[in-house]
């Protein structure tokens, strides 16, 4: 099904794991995809996976937390595809470490990495996206989990953009635009590696999740984020959405 045909999406850290997944499944479905990140080389890897498809792509390297890459990034896609329909915010910082332990710097990136850099490009993305644009932000289950150890930091900024998801959900309405926001469980570089370096605890992670597997980037977190910007979510608004294999729990 191509029910994205005609739609230009922004997909950033689009380079590797769910952020590429996404590309690939926004892609597979007819969409015109913008990939950006910090690596040349994995960008342009994805790009020639989509164009390999069939598909169209733009890989543009880009630092979003610099004002003059945002500006860049939203200037290159307009240059190229002429419209802005979709916004994917996936780029982040992890924060690893102790409340008391963790560097000021280690904070203060993921600060700028995250919370603030997708609201940055969600009000530089607004005047396209009136209408009937979608913006999907990447939160965590450590957003609302009770205990995340040596993640708080990572926590605190993953709640912050669930904050700003539901208030951009509600402030945007008006204009046509839908904001949601997904917690994703997904089979990625990082989670391969704790599984290959700490297989007992990767395996009780699995053991805690109802399907019993992580997901797969594309075909599990990607197929979810394309319903989510296509037509047949068109009344869907606000939403925090665990894909994680009915990890968590939300009211």
């Amino acid at each position: 099904m191509r029910n994205l045909e005609g739609r230009v999406a922004i997909v950033t850290g689009g380079g590797h794991g769910v952020g590429r997944g996404i590309a690939l499944a926004l892609a597979e479905r007819g969409a015109k995809v913008v990939v950006c990140g910090r690596t040349a080389e994995t960008l342009a890897g994805v790009r020639k996976e989509i164009e390999e498809r069939g598909g169209q792509a733009l890989d543009v390297v880009c630092d979003i937390t610099i004002p003059a890459d945002r500006e860049r990034l939203i200037a290159a896609t307009l240059d190229r595809f002429g419209a802005i329909n979709v916004l994917i915010n996936n780029a982040a910082l992890v924060p690893h470490g102790s409340l008391l332990d963790i560097s000021d710097e280690t904070i203060a990136g993921a600060w700028e990495t995250g919370p603030l850099a997708s609201l940055h490009l969600m009000r530089l993305c607004h005047p396209h996206l009136r209408g009937d644009g979608a913006v999907v932000n990447v939160s965590s289950g450590a957003s609302i989990a009770g205990n995340v150890p040596i993640r708080g930091i990572y926590a605190a900024v993953k709640s912050a953009l669930n904050a700003i998801s539901r208030a951009a959900a509600n402030e945007w309405g008006p204009d046509g635009i839908r904001v949601n926001t997904i917690m994703p469980v997904a089979l990625t570089e990082p989670f391969e590696r704790f599984m290959a370096n700490e297989p007992e605890q990767a395996q009780a992670v699995i053991a805690n999740i109802p399907l019993r597997r992580i997901g797969d980037c594309e075909q599990d977190i990607g197929a979810a984020v394309a319903f989510l910007v296509g037509p047949d979510a068109r009344y869907l608004t606000g939403a925090t959405i665990p894909l994680d294999g009915g990890s968590a729990y939300l009211r």
